[in-house]
């Protein structure tokens, strides 16, 4: 028996000229992308489908774009393929801002809400650190454990011992761990684990550094937003970024999605959770493959399945 999860990506998996096929394919998909035209008075899809890419990856753009993908491809499946979300997935959840995507696609958010808080979002993560001020790394080929003793180390100065913020973003499984906070103790960081013998170390070309103590500012634009956003109750629970556990309550959702701006995507956990849920098929909707990927890294015998273009939905429909 399948046991379906619809998974949603973040930021890093956008790219110019996405959700363009989606557009000259189907009607249902141009009218997503033109209501969340209309509601941030951009013509973003325009951006998405010719760039520049320089534009298009402004975490305030980034952010509501990859969303518009997301919910245009689960248009296409609902409207033109007669799928209902709560009977094909038992479960929804999304990395960082695809948890916004996710809670939308299962109807807790309106679409045009959603954009709203994904282009506040991505303006106050912007604003929350000075431009140069932080960093994030990748470090690959190691574990939570390791990258939380290499923040500790790297946390204190040791000209000043002044303790900077450095600590786990991402635990995003399959050895991969992203980092962030000042990008003087990221660097440290990425030293100390060379210094150690993990595999790569690497500063991300992000333009702030997201999920760590640095972005309050930004959670507390988003609790004030989120205070008078209508959230319903979801059709299907959502796994939470921050509790790596199922959530539907609103009042709990808001909470979440507050806490999710400063804390770890807690990814791996999230999918394991999901497997012992019983899911052993993971439906990634939107542009990309990357969480395709990284559920294949920490589950390697569950099935992944990436849709993103009319071909990829397709080949979906046949299979139900």
């Amino acid at each position: 028996m399948v046991v379906r999860a619809f998974i949603f990506p973040g930021q890093g998996s956008q790219f110019v000229g996405m959700a363009q096929d989606l557009a000259a394919a189907f009607t249902s998909a141009r009218d997503v992308l033109a209501e969340v035209d209309d509601t941030l008075g951009q013509r973003l899809s325009k951006l998405m489908f010719e760039g520049p890419a320089e534009e298009l990856t402004l975490t305030e753009n980034t952010q509501p774009a990859l969303m518009a993908v997301s919910l245009a491809v689960l248009r296409v499946l609902e409207q033109d393929g007669n799928l209902a979300l709560p009977q094909a997935a038992a479960l929804v959840a999304g990395h960082s801002l695809g948890e916004y995507s996710a809670l939308a696609a299962a109807g807790g958010l309106s679409i045009a809400e959603t954009a709203q808080l994904l282009r506040l979002r991505g303006s106050a993560m912007q604003r929350a650190v000075a431009p140069g001020e932080g960093a994030m790394a990748a470090l690959l080929g190691t574990d939570l454990e390791q990258a939380q003793s290499i923040c500790a180390e790297a946390a204190i100065d040791p000209e000043t011992e002044l303790r900077r913020i450095v600590q786990p973003a991402n635990d995003n499984g399959g050895g991969q761990v992203v980092i962030s906070g000042h990008r003087d103790a990221v660097e440290r960081a990425i030293e100390i684990a060379k210094a150690r013998g993990i595999k790569r170390a690497m500063l991300l070309p992000v333009s702030a550094p997201f999920h760590c103590a640095l972005m309050a500012p930004a959670a507390d634009a988003m609790a004030e937003a989120l205070a008078t956003a209508t959230i319903k109750a979801p059709t299907v629970p959502l796994v939470a970024n921050i509790s790596a556990a199922k959530a539907s309550d609103p009042t709990e959702l808001r909470k979440l999605l507050v806490e999710q701006v400063t804390g770890m995507v807690r990814w791996r956990e999230s999918v394991l959770a999901m497997a012992e849920m019983g899911v052993n098929q993971f439906v990634e909707l939107g542009a990309g493959k990357v969480l395709s990927g990284l559920v294949r890294r920490i589950l390697p015998d569950a099935t992944t399945i990436s849709i993103g273009t009319p071909t990829d939905i397709e080949a979906f429909l046949k299979s139900l």
